[in-house]
């Protein structure tokens, strides 16, 4: 890359000692003052700024590029577009985003004909004789006075008077919830504060609701009385155990309400009747370490998702509503195949399944309401084409025979499906719109599998435009992981990506352990003391791309955001010859002394994911790998890291103190970056366009590092 000397000198955080011991070991922390959990100390702040105006400076040369990479990313979006609309009961409901607008307006028009069945073929009417569109909430107005705002939960109540909504203004994902006239607009009493984004209706005069306590750990149930106080609302349950968090879910038929409590090994859960709320919330399926639920509802039948250690990827049950302990076997327990989630309708049961990494969903038939309900055999599989690709699953109409799904590859925009699961028929209801000339014929994807050391096969996804590569090793490369949390990073599209590769770069997803891709067992092995197998087989993966020509070392470049930015500050440490350049966002990279500090955030429900460091043999592994603690006097690659100050998954002191650390050890003259966002939180800016503004900041600092901006025509 060219260099020249900078004129402004990166910042230098002061150094306060911090003595930590445990089990004899000894640990100084020069920047744990770092950390600030008022978010106001000044010398925090300043340090912040300093570093955000050098990583500006640095940057400064590609402003041209990144306005260029901005451009591109903006020109394929069709900025006024409309979702496809759900109908529910006499209304479509569907979002709309308007030209030059950041955020999106709730809709809704009359269905012209609710009596008419609904089918696959269904259109919602736009024409001038349709009935008018109203838009129930604009997001945009609600913004104006925010630098950051976010809409996470849309509710309608059953009658489809009310809405009520949930609005995060600050990024730290602590929420109100507003309940409004669905017609007017106005708000029919007080907002619900310090609540959380987890609420659903009781039929149309009550909410049922999550608080939080003081560590942001999901912990009370709540039923709120529409025209009450907030102070006199019920607390339903109270989940004391601290390695446990709440969630709530509303069956698909809408009769019942489901509150699970949940660790990272163990769920039960209890269900609220929503036809009769004083009767409480009732248990449903008992606390059993090592055993996990989830649940829905049909007809006189809970249906139940059930994996425990003899059933790792889950089987599907059903127990009377009356009798819930009478549990009988719908779909059995397969090695090979991981039940990921159910979706019931009135006549069918969808499961949603992966098979050696691929997703696959597949339609039951079921008996009618009323009769005995045994094994489900002869399911029906959805045909996919792809040799990669993601299916998710959408809101359908649970009294209906048309479930909708959506479709995407590395080299297909996200698609929506409607598919009549008596016919087979499917009809394409929306494909994402790609301006700009885009065309899916000029990518290719690729899956190839890599064999790791323990002979444990790899799979990696992979795309590039077959005009452009060479395939010769001289080609770019942008490498991306995760593997964490059971978390499956599927190969989705992103039309953004395409300014990387129209440039010639290959883009590839490492699906290694800690993840969920390959099944319970995936995610086991690459979790507690086994989590170094998810460092070793993303390094095995970057190894096989060079061995075969995809790229060099010096044109990989490596991606990864909040437990992937601990993937990436780990692989760093290990193997910084093998990386060219690399953007680690909101990185957990101070993870031993998080994972000891209770008051922390999250932590108390992270030991059964990381392991308790308070136990000697967890706190000498944890403490092998944690990025902060293994910094050494050696080169590093070129590297961006991203924070947000009020983030409260990763403390932005995290990714500070990992700079503050490499900045005095490292030997390099590469580019070491810091960025924190001072007025968002985990998931970086809230507007579509400003998302797009950080992408072209990010992939300015790629092309910055493997000095391709001078191809461009600007200069460093």
């Amino acid at each position: 890359m060219t260099t020249t000397k900078a004129a402004v000198s990166p910042p230098t955080a002061k150094k306060v000692p911090h003595k930590m011991e445990l089990f004899g070991d000894v640990r100084i922390d020069n920047y744990y003052w770092l950390r600030d959990d008022s978010r106001k100390d000044p010398d925090v702040l300043s340090h912040l700024a300093a570093e955000n105006s050098y990583t500006d400076f640095v940057m400064s040369g590609t402003k041209e590029l990144e306005g260029q990479l901005y451009a591109e990313m903006r020109g394929r979006i069709k900025e006024a577009d409309v979702s496809v609309p759900l109908r529910k009961g006499p209304y479509y409901y569907y979002d709309k985003n308007l030209e030059g607008k950041e955020y999106i307006q709730y809709c809704r028009r009359r269905v012209p004909d609710e009596a008419a069945p609904l089918t696959v073929h269904d259109v919602m009417p736009t024409g001038p004789d349709a009935p008018p569109e109203h838009v129930i909430l604009d997001e945009n107005v609600k913004a104006q006075q925010h630098k950051y705002y976010c809409v996470s939960s849309f509710h309608v109540s059953p009658d489809n008077k009310l809405v009520a909504y949930a609005e995060d203004i600050k990024g730290n994902e602590i929420y109100t919830v507003h309940i409004i006239d669905a017609e007017s607009g106005d708000l029919v009493e007080k907002p619900l504060v310090g609540v959380t984004s987890y609420f659903e209706w009781v039929g149309n005069t009550a909410l049922l609701y999550i608080t939080m306590d003081e560590i942001l750990r999901e912990d009370k149930v709540w039923l709120h009385k529409l025209g009450t106080e907030q102070s006199t609302d019920s607390c339903l349950y109270y989940e004391k155990d601290d390695k446990f968090s709440l969630s709530l879910d509303s069956s698909e038929s809408k009769k019942y309400l489901f509150v699970s409590s949940s660790s990272k090994t163990t769920t039960f859960i209890f269900y609220l009747d929503v036809a009769k709320p004083e009767g409480g919330l009732k248990v449903l399926t008992s606390r059993s370490e090592g055993i996990a639920m989830s649940a829905s509802h049909r007809g006189d039948h809970f249906f139940i998702r059930r994996r425990s250690d003899e059933c790792f990827n889950s089987e599907v049950l059903a127990c009377p509503v009356d009798d819930v302990s009478a549990l009988v076997v719908l779909i059995p327990h397969r090695k090979n195949v991981k039940i990921q989630q159910i979706q019931l309708f009135v006549d069918h049961l969808v499961v949603y399944q992966r098979e050696e990494g691929l997703p696959s969903t597949v339609v039951y038939r079921l008996p009618a309401v009323g009769r005995p309900l045994n094994s489900l055999e002869g399911g029906k599989a959805i045909d996919f084409v792809d040799p990669v690709y993601a299916v998710e699953a959408s809101e359908s109409p649970f009294s209906s025979n048309v479930l909708r799904f959506s479709y995407t590859s590395l080299k297909t925009p996200p698609t929506v499906y409607d598919y009549d699961m008596d016919t087979g028929v499917s009809v394409v209801k929306k494909t994402q719109t790609v301006l700009g000339g885009f065309d899916a014929s000029n990518y290719l994807t690729e899956r190839k599998w890599v064999t790791a050391a323990d002979g444990t096969q790899i799979p990696l996804s992979i795309v590039y435009q077959k005009n452009l590569v060479r395939l010769d090793g001289s080609d770019p490369l942008l490498l991306y992981g995760y593997g964490s949390y059971e978390t499956c990073i599927d190969p989705n599209f992103k039309a953004a990506r395409l300014s990387l590769l129209d440039r010639g770069f290959i883009f590839a997803i490492a699906h290694i352990r800690g993840g969920g891709e390959m099944g319970r067992q995936w995610y086991e092995n690459g979790k507690y003391l086994k989590k170094k197998n998810t460092f070793t087989d993303f390094i095995t993966a970057a190894e096989y791309l060079i061995e075969n020509k995809y790229c060099s070392k010096e044109k990989l470049c490596i991606h990864g955001r909040s437990a992937g930015g601990l993937l990436i500050g780990a692989v760093l440490n290990m193997r910084p010859d093998l990386f060219k350049a690399a953007v680690a966002g909101v990185p957990f990279v101070d993870v031993l002394t998080t994972m000891l500090d209770p008051t922390i955030p999250l932590t108390t429900s992270e030991y059964e994911e990381w392991g308790d460091p308070r136990q000697e043999e967890f706190y000498y592994y944890m403490k092998s790998y944690s990025p902060v603690d293994n910094v050494k006097e050696q080169n590093y690659p070129h590297l961006l890291v991203q924070a947000g100050l009020n983030d409260p998954r990763v403390g932005y002191f995290e990714p500070a103190k990992f700079v503050a650390k490499l900045r005095e050890l490292k030997r390099d003259d590469n580019l070491l970056l810091l960025k924190c966002d001072l007025g968002a939180g985990h998931f970086s800016k809230s507007g579509r366009f400003e998302k797009l503004q950080e992408e072209a900041f990010t992939y300015a600092f790629i092309l910055k590092a493997l000095d391709i901006v001078p191809y461009l025509g600007s200069s460093l």
